[in-house]
């Protein structure tokens, strides 16, 4: 008689894409999950806002270097060898972060979380799009796979200040405890996401070009990225700076407040993503420098409720404009290449999501944070706008 070997079954591709789903969404958490724990490295080691963005977008060098040389990878090796380093990686930043609390060990975990982010942002939605595809043959061109990696994406990113927040408030130890209960969450969605299926094949012969768009598509991609910029350089200065806001400004020095900011704004990005399929990119354009007007006014005449308004105006509005931006990048990348145009994408966004950040924190220095948020919303009103003309002229309503 002959013993045939049985392999145990994987896990299906459905579950596979809520797994991956809930991965993209705990490392994106734990990238913002320092931003109410500034002002506690503040206080205990006597730097300024300068350096607290500095600190963040540190994070974003480390982003934006691991799209540009790794970001196309799983086009070639396979979606999951490249989602599985990333929740590696942020594991490891966690340890660094905990285990080495001064600044050198603050700028080398955010380093290694920037990577990790990188890693993950470029294959997170190629992955969640393959797995839904492959669960769901019969739904061809279904917007769910976008939408999930979106909201899990920028519902991550509002779910991180919000968790360590609370850890602060009330869990002894908060800049440790905090990093290492999300390196454990992590290790466990490492676990899940390796029982899920691989969805490229790995023995093509031909390697996918890193960058390939669809003929004509060259103004639509460009316009895509410069919304992106846009849309996270508004997320960017709630990250870095919406608990130095709110503890400099509104006096405010609770922890859980100080994380309720930037979840406020990343909150009201994923929200906005579900409530809104139409029309995005003009909504979004309206919404988000109405916010940082509101935010404005907040900071002028401090008021929490009106500072909270204005984050979640301000963040809906990016959050529309950030889904209307990646649709319209994966609609104008050759489908072998579409790992490595997203991953150009996001470097262009983190790239926003860093830069205009620095610059607000030194302009504060010598000028006061109600007038630095007028002419910082001005000058990302009038780009954005830009941005979504040439979008609107050259693209489908519905991407719109």
């Amino acid at each position: 008689m002959t013993v045939l070997a049985v392999r145990p079954p994987r896990i299906k591709h459905a579950p596979g894409f809520w797994f991956v789903a809930v991965a993209v969404l705990s490392l994106m958490a734990f990238g913002t999950a320092p931003t109410p724990l500034w002002p506690l490295y503040q206080a205990r080691d006597h730097f300024g806002a300068t350096t607290v963005t500095v600190a963040f977008a540190i994070m974003v060098v480390g982003t934006a270097l691991s799209l540009v040389l790794l970001g196309h990878m799983s086009d070639r090796f396979g979606r999951r060898r490249i989602i599985a380093p990333a929740l590696l990686v942020g594991i490891a930043s966690a340890i660094v972060l905990a285990a080495w609390p001064d600044i050198p060990g603050l700028m080398v975990g955010r380093i290694l979380t920037g990577v990790a982010l990188g890693l993950m942002a470029s294959t997170a939605t190629p992955y969640l799009t393959d797995l839904y595809h492959e669960a769901y043959p019969e739904r061809t061109g279904s917007p769910v796979p976008g939408l999930v990696a979106t909201a899990a994406n920028l519902g991550g990113l509002a779910v991180g200040p919000l968790f360590a927040g609370v850890m602060a408030q009330w869990v002894p130890a908060p800049l440790v405890t905090s990093y290492v209960v999300l390196a454990v969450i992590m290790a466990i969605l490492l676990v899940m996401v390796l029982s899920s299926p691989e969805t490229v094949d790995t023995e093509l012969v031909e390697q996918p070009s890193r960058f390939a768009l669809e003929p004509g598509q060259k103004a639509a991609f460009a316009s895509a990225a410069m919304i992106g910029f846009f849309a996270f350089a508004v997320l960017g200065v709630f990250s870095s700076l919406g608990s130095v806001m709110v503890r400099g400004e509104l006096g405010i020095t609770s922890t859980f407040i100080l994380g309720l900011a930037p979840f406020t704004a990343f909150a009201a990005s994923a929200v906005g993503q579900l409530a809104v399929s139409r029309h995005q990119l003009v909504i979004g354009a309206w919404l988000f420098p109405i916010g940082l007007a509101v935010t404005a006014i907040a900071l002028a005449d401090p008021a929490l409720g009106t500072f909270l308004a204005g984050a979640a105006l301000a963040g809906g509005g990016a959050g529309l404009l950030f889904k209307g931006a990646v649709t319209q990048t994966v609609m104008a990348a050759e489908p072998a290449s579409r790992a490595g145009v997203l991953a150009a994408f996001f470097v262009i966004s983190y790239i926003g999501m860093g830069l205009p950040s620095i610059a607000f924190s030194i302009v504060i220095e010598y000028a006061a944070m109600a007038p630095t948020m007028i002419g910082f919303g001005a000058v990302l009103t009038l780009g954005t706008i830009a941005a979504v003309r040439v979008s609107i002229r050259r693209n489908s309503p519905h991407v719109n």
